[in-house]
């Protein structure tokens, strides 16, 4: 009998082996990112496909202490004390039975952070399976102070628009050191969908949640203590 050219298990091994050189790719790029200024996916599928885009480097220290309070207040509350993921978030939206996965309410700027590095844009039960593993690996590699830098970055304010100094220039004219609360809160309010959002043109709701965003973040003056 005719051996049969491809079996289940011959097409097993491959996808472990596969399996196995993206995991080591991803702690490869997870090491040189400790210290070297990464670019994203986003970013490179921009390159691909011969798009501009705006980004400009810069280090935390760098930016506004009020726009980084800001974005944490937005995004992450719990920021200096999880571990890459909030379990309790996360729990809540899967017990409320979310059939594409959990939703931004429950991703964590390390979470955000490790999707915008290695993974795709979207929501699906597969991007999030992988990328709560990825958080948690960043969560014990990387100090929390890196994993604040690279995130603001690298995540994207509108089209073309990449990290908070690119987007502090473009929609206030100044650097992201110079920012104050209000517009470090209106950039926050932009985060979860930069392409509809305008920091500077802000609507009603924006303008509501900016003032939100500015009274959490003042009250909680350990937010940062992590930083």
């Amino acid at each position: 009998m005719a051996r049969r050219p491809f079996s289940i298990r011959a097409a097993a091994r491959w996808v472990f082996r596969g399996a196995v050189v993206l995991a080591v790719a991803f702690f490869v790029l997870v090491a040189l990112y400790a210290s070297v200024d990464p670019v994203s996916t986003l970013m490179l599928a921009r390159r691909v496909e011969g798009k501009p885009y705006e980004r400009f480097p810069v280090r935390l220290g760098d930016v506004s202490p009020a726009a980084v309070a800001a974005v944490v207040a937005s995004e992450d509350a719990t920021f200096c004390v999880n571990d890459g993921v909030d379990w309790g978030a996360l729990h809540e939206v899967l017990a409320a039975g979310g059939e594409a996965g959990p939703s931004r309410g429950a991703s964590t700027l390390t979470m955000q952070t490790a999707k915008n590095l290695f993974l795709w844009p979207g929501r699906s039960a597969v991007r999030k399976g992988l990328e709560i593993p990825m958080a948690l690996v960043l969560g014990k590699l990387w100090p929390k102070r890196r994993v604040m830098e690279v995130y603001l970055g690298i995540a994207e304010w509108g089209d073309g628009i990449f990290g908070i100094e690119a987007a502090a220039r473009r929609y206030f004219h100044k650097s992201a050191k110079a920012l104050d609360a209000r517009e470090g809160a209106l950039l926050a309010t932009a985060l979860p969908n930069p392409y509809k959002r305008d920091p500077a043109r802000p609507t009603l709701f924006q303008r509501r949640r900016a003032a939100e965003i500015m009274v959490r973040s003042a009250a909680d003056p350990t937010a940062l203590k992590c930083l």
